[in-house]
């Protein structure tokens, strides 16, 4: 008996490692595909007008977000937010938060294809919002599909208001959508994953009080390409 519970034991400390090195590297991977959906959207001669981002605290990005799911109610799409770093989002892009998003009825369940978002956060009270607790697109926060084109007239009423601007790609297509009523949140789980312990969601973005894994590295450097300056919300820098 002593025998088998030992080689139980052992059997269960050989395993433990490689599950946390799974885990890890799952997260890793959801870090890069984030900064690989980045990079092509933001390269799109069509894209986010450069202005908006400017004035954003934050960019959220969802990638292969399947529009099934969305039907049956229960499936969500895992992404990372990346904010401007300090107290007030006044630093460089900063480390990175683990996103989930969970929707319902949004307009876009048509088939089966796998939809990229991006989300641009306006300013700071739709930051500290997410941070705080889950958001609900249309209620918690207000929200609107984003105008498009670098050279696009970016200052329309819709953009003004919003404290989220929502975009999205599916086959090929680059567009403003609305994404009222759907949810958005941090991945708890995914972020003790990936930093290896647990930590508040304000600690990552506000505090830095993790560094930013390498696997973040091309969504940090598109977005500080893109976006050097920050224009963001007057009162997020007081």
């Amino acid at each position: 008996m002593k025998k088998t519970l030992l080689a139980i034991t052992i059997s269960a400390l050989a395993v433990w490692p490689i599950a946390s090195v799974l885990a890890d590297t799952k997260e890793q991977s959801r870090l890069e595909e984030c900064g690989s959906v980045l990079h092509e959207i933001m390269n799109l001669p069509d894209s986010i007008p450069a202005n908006l981002v400017d004035k954003a605290e934050c960019v959220i990005v969802f990638p292969s977000v399947l529009k099934g799911g969305f039907i049956l109610g229960g499936a969500f799409g895992r992404g990372a937010m990346i904010c401007r770093s300090g107290e007030h989002f006044t630093g460089p892009w900063g480390t990175p938060l683990m996103m989930a998003l969970e929707g319902g009825s949004v307009g876009f369940q048509i088939g089966g294809q796998a939809t990229d978002f991006v989300i641009l956060v306006t300013n700071p009270r739709g930051a500290t919002a997410i941070l705080k607790n889950k958001v609900k697109l249309g209620a918690d926060a207000s929200a609107a599909a984003g105008p498009k084109g670098r050279d696009a007239a970016a200052e329309t009423d819709a953009s003004l208001r919003a404290e989220m601007l929502t975009y999205s790609r599916s086959r090929g297509l680059f567009a403003g959508v609305s994404l009222e009523g759907s949810t958005l949140r941090p991945d708890k789980e995914a972020n003790e994953e990936l930093y290896q312990r647990k930590i508040d969601p304000s600690d990552i973005v506000l505090k830095g009080v993790v560094p930013a894994p390498p696997a973040a590295h091309v969504m940090i450097e598109t977005l500080t390409k893109f976006s050097p300056r920050n224009d963001s919300d007057p009162g997020s820098l007081k």
